[in-house]
């Protein structure tokens, strides 16, 4: 025991500060996030210290999952998902099917595509607010505008000012942003399949598309599973795109990161982190069963 205890001594030690820091800045912060989130911190003279706090354990749950407004959040957020979820997938599995075959000008079109990730969510939302502005008619600018001059007047809409699916233009501009990181991972998965297996399949007289549909799709599962939890999670905290093309806050297109800014902005403390801690419990709902999927993979 005391021999083992000497083995495993070292790499305690050079393990101890990144184990310090995540139990502190991760883990605490999760802590203290939960322990604001049950209690009725929802003034600023609460948040002052001028009135006193009490805990009123999962009051703040029960009555934000029972609000109509945060119900509105949580199906803007499924719907924003789903959309981008959609988006990206068939657009990034497409454009990297396209690209598989090497081709005369596949480093400038692999460039193209995967030029939208170099620009951040703030900096793209703010040109994408013009172009998916709804005016329309004579006052159309952006989309709308381009719709009216090529004579697709009744493409023409709101946007993200539409009251019911508002969210859904939003997600426009993020699968144009990360579609070619979906690319990216399809192109590397289809790469990374020997040749020798195409060609078998060939002499075994298969279709090209025969090839792709019995040999390589298969082969990418892993990379589709990857793929969808990463873009899924990213989804499910969007804000930053949100803010910047529907600023201030509009109700039709408002999520529960938009709302526990709202909350954290008028000082409702217990609200904001109750948003949080709801936030982590979904994107832990679709993150863990994969890392514990790849950990029993990895133990085969």
């Amino acid at each position: 025991m005391r021999h083992r205890l000497r083995r495993l001594g070292a790499p305690l030690l050079l393990l101890a500060p990144s184990l310090i820091l995540l139990g502190v800045f991760v883990y605490g912060l999760i802590a203290a996030n939960f322990n604001t989130s049950i209690t009725d911190n929802h003034t600023a003279a609460q948040a002052t210290g001028q009135e006193p706090v009490t805990t009123v354990w999962f009051q703040n749950y029960i009555d934000l999952l029972g609000s109509d407004d945060f119900q509105h959040s949580l199906t803007n957020l499924v719907l924003f998902t789903v959309v981008f979820l959609v988006g990206t997938m068939v657009m990034g599995f497409g454009w990297a099917w396209m690209l598989d075959r090497p081709d005369r000008g596949e480093g400038f079109f692999r460039s193209i595509y995967l030029f939208p990730m170099a620009v951040s969510f703030v900096a793209s939302g703010v040109v994408w607010r013009w172009l998916l502005n709804s005016n329309q008619g004579e006052s159309a600018s952006g989309l709308n505008r381009l719709f009216q001059m090529i004579g697709l007047d009744f493409l023409q809409n709101n946007w993200w000012n539409n009251i019911t699916f508002g969210i859904t233009a939003i997600a426009l501009p993020a699968i144009w942003q990360l579609s070619g990181y979906v690319m990216a991972l399809f192109l590397a998965g289809f790469r990374g399949i020997p040749e020798e297996l195409r060609e078998a399949a060939r002499v075994d007289g298969a279709s090209e598309w025969k090839v792709y549909r019995l040999v390589l799709f298969p082969q990418l599962s892993p990379i589709a599973l990857s793929a969808l939890i990463i873009i899924g999670h990213m989804s499910l905290k969007s804000f930053d795109l949100i803010m910047s093309i529907s600023k201030p806050a509009n109700y039709q297109t408002k999520v529960p990161a938009v709302d526990m800014y709202v909350f954290k902005s008028s000082f409702n403390y217990a609200d904001a982190a109750a948003v949080g801690t709801i936030l982590l419990v979904i994107v832990a709902l679709v993150v863990v069963p994969y890392l514990v999927r790849t950990h029993q993979a990895e133990k085969r």
